[in-house]
């Protein structure tokens, strides 16, 4: 049996984005997309559900952006990020 796969939760208000984002991250079976979320206050709730290992997060998103998102995951969850 090998390794565990990279758990990822994509973070993105737009639809269409978050389907093209998790067709990147499948094509790489290291890596399985365990939830999505809309904006940044779906993220920090999906993140206690899903407890991914990484987090792709956009910048811009209507209510809590991108940058307060990640400013409270690091103050409550500490996960590496990726802001797109």
């Amino acid at each position: 049996m090998g390794p565990l796969p990279v758990k990822v939760l994509v973070v993105d208000d737009s639809a269409y984005m978050r389907r093209v984002i998790t067709a990147m991250l499948e094509k790489d079976p290291a890596i399985q997309v365990v939830g999505f979320a809309r904006d940044g206050k779906d993220a920090l709730e999906k993140i206690q559900r899903f407890k991914p290992d990484v987090i792709t997060l956009d910048v811009e998103m209507p209510g809590m952006d991108g940058l307060e998102t990640l400013q409270e995951i690091m103050g409550s969850n500490p996960l590496p990020d990726v802001m797109v």
